[in-house]
């Protein structure tokens, strides 16, 4: 079966973007791409738009977001996976392709988060939970990744000091990326002296609500050739999930669904976890990166928080991971996340990364979490 190839990538900056409207956010990555990959409209066949709609007062945004760009009567369409919906446009639009409907699907991920209240944001990611058992008591989503922090702590001896690992490495990062939300670093006294959120997390365990866009191009392996000089690959393309309520799971040390997302993407693309040079994971909170080491395999179970705080997961370690600040410096508007992680992946596979660039990155992952772990997406990416 045919190879699908990434021939155009295009992001915008992340942050509260009240000079644009959603669709002017998807026009900056869009025009991005397109450029990147040297198209014309014409050329594009199909396109998906991964965004959580009920964040907009516009209903079946595609459709909008399409004639903004110029892509009419061309057909399109819609994925929702809470935080993951991006990543599920990627895989449908790989889907496309592979099954021979579509030569060339661009990939749209976008969202305008900030026109509503942080209270209005956590009763709807509240309900991501199981609204029947769950979320109708109040749960929230810095709640649900404290209880795994907590967990994780008391099993594994997990510390403070070693999630805040987390939040240091990725604002060192993020400091150096022209697209993020949060461009400074910060200590470790800074911190530990930001206020309290859900304990044990405070404000800088968690990633911030914001507005942008991002855009991928996708096209068969022969317009993949002809198009791009050096395509990347997506070898490995995986999905799972997990249960509803969070309390039904077998344990809460980890996300069953990336576990098997993790498994089935390095089937897939025959390699295993010590192939990756460098990682995009889904760093909602601290520890959910922590997890995300576990859960892909980068190391053994309960051992992410040493693993962090022994810098291997920077530049120059065993595996990179969240190098261009990752969804803790970056931003999270939900529906652009992970065209914003595979986006990077692209970068750093291409030797484009700038002062962020991991040497002889040849292959890559993403790992975007929709919901608390209901379902996830892994990507394996490789470079010819």
């Amino acid at each position: 079966m045919t190879r699908v190839g990434i021939v155009g990538i295009g992001h915008g900056v992340f942050g509260r973007r009240s000079d644009a409207s959603v669709q002017e956010l998807a026009f900056e990555a869009f025009r991005e791409a397109m450029e990147d990959a040297g198209l014309e409209r014409g050329q594009i066949d199909a396109s998906v738009i991964g965004s959580v709609p009920e964040y907009h007062k516009q209903r079946s945004l595609a459709g909008v977001i399409q004639e903004y760009l110029g892509l009419t009567p061309k057909p399109t369409w819609l994925t929702e996976v809470a935080c993951a919906s991006g990543s599920a446009a990627m895989r449908t639009a790989w889907m496309a392709i592979k099954a021979g409907v579509h030569d060339t699907v661009l990939v749209m991920g976008c969202q305008k988060m900030t026109e509503l209240s942080t209270p209005e944001i956590l009763a709807l990611m509240g309900r991501v939970g199981e609204v029947q058992w769950e979320s109708g008591f109040g749960t929230t989503f810095p709640a649900y990744y404290a209880m795994f922090a907590k967990r994780h702590m008391h099993e594994f001896g997990t510390t403070r000091d070693q999630l805040l690992d987390v939040a240091i490495k990725n604002h060192y990062y993020g400091a150096m990326n022209p697209n993020a939300l949060f461009r400074k670093e910060i200590t470790p006294e800074k911190a530990k002296a930001s206020e309290d959120v859900a304990t044990p997390f405070q404000v800088y365990d968690c990633c911030a609500n914001a507005d942008g866009a991002a855009c991928v191009i996708l096209a068969n392996e022969d317009k993949a050739r002809a198009i791009s000089q050096k395509p990347v690959w997506l070898d490995g393309m995986a999905c799972a999930t997990a249960s509803m309520s969070v309390l039904r799971r077998p344990n809460l040390v980890g996300l069953p669904s990336a576990e098997e997302a993790g498994r089935q993407a390095y089937q897939m693309a025959g390699i295993g976890p010590e192939d990756i040079k460098v990682a995009d994971v889904h760093d909602c909170f601290t520890i959910a990166e922590i997890m995300a080491y576990e859960d892909l395999g980068f190391c053994k179970k309960g051992e992410g928080g040493p693993f962090v705080a022994d810098r291997q997961t920077y530049v120059g370690g065993k595996v990179a991971v969240n190098v261009d600040g990752g969804l803790k410096a970056k931003g999270h508007p939900i529906g652009a996340t992970g065209l914003s992680m595979t986006y990077e992946i692209a970068r750093q596979l291409r030797g484009e990364a700038g002062e962020r660039q991991v040497p002889d990155a040849d292959v890559g992952l993403t790992h975007n979490v929709g919901g608390i772990g209901q379902y996830c997406f892994v990507q394996v990416m490789k470079r010819d």
